[in-house]
């Protein structure tokens, strides 16, 4: 990870206009390094999403989940890596083969495009749900360190049981609130300052900045919070 704290830091670009993603990501870049493209932006403007973002700077985070046979993960996977994606989200309930060949696909894709080595994560089990049990945790993070994921997507909760399994995996934690926010839809939430502590990576920045009155001044709070924790952690 960098030493810049927003370079631990992802905003969610969940809208399906470009113009709209861009003007947010515009917004907060002094606070945020990573740029978390989804499914309803992909779906709606495809790879123009992840260039845009990458001509503004952002470090991109392709949020796509791919979960479909070895082949079509593979052939997926190669495509982002070709497009400039660092960060590609695949499900482990796939099973190890499936996150292998996703691996493969996006290490392939980024050398033939000669583009850095990106990384592939392996999504464990989605923050919406309310708890996740340890074997299957478990499970997934076997899975994860086997097919050669560098990291695991996962509840801040989770974080002590996937490291057990897989103690160099870069975790990425969505389900991130400042304090007082409301958790929406997200089953398991966590402050910036309590997932540094936990050992988080990358805090995922989906509505506690997205939704707030002041993108802008959310993102800047976030950014304090995680800078503080960071300097405490050393």
């Amino acid at each position: 990870m960098g030493a810049d704290p927003k370079d631990r830091l992802a905003i969610s670009l969940d809208v399906d206009d470009l113009v709209v993603a861009v003007r947010l990501a515009k917004a907060v870049r002094e606070h945020v390094g990573v740029a978390k493209v989804g499914l309803e932006l992909y779906s709606a403007v495809g790879p123009d999403a992840m260039t845009a973002m990458i001509d503004l700077g952002f470090t991109v985070f392709a949020d796509i989940k791919l979960h479909d046979i070895p082949t079509t993960v593979q052939r997926s996977a190669a495509v982002f890596g070709a497009l400039g994606a660092h960060y590609l989200n695949l499900h482990a309930a796939g099973g190890e083969r499936m996150l292998a060949a996703g691996v493969e696909g996006l290490r392939l894709g980024a050398r033939n495009a000669g583009l850095p080595e990106p990384m592939a994560l392996a999504v464990t089990v989605l923050t919406s749900e309310p708890e996740a049990t340890a074997d299957l945790l478990t499970a997934r993070a076997r899975a994860a360190v086997a097919s050669g994921c560098g990291g695991v997507v996962c509840a801040v909760a989770d974080i002590p049981t996937i490291r057990a399994e897989g103690p160099g995996l870069v975790c990425v934690t969505p389900g991130i609130r400042l304090a007082g926010d409301d958790p929406n839809d997200q089953g398991r939430v966590a402050t910036p300052a309590a997932a540094i502590a936990a050992g988080a990576d990358i805090l995922v920045l989906g509505r506690t900045v997205t939704a707030a009155e002041d993108p802008v001044a959310a993102a800047a709070a976030v950014h304090a919070e995680a800078a503080s924790a960071l300097s405490r952690a050393l």
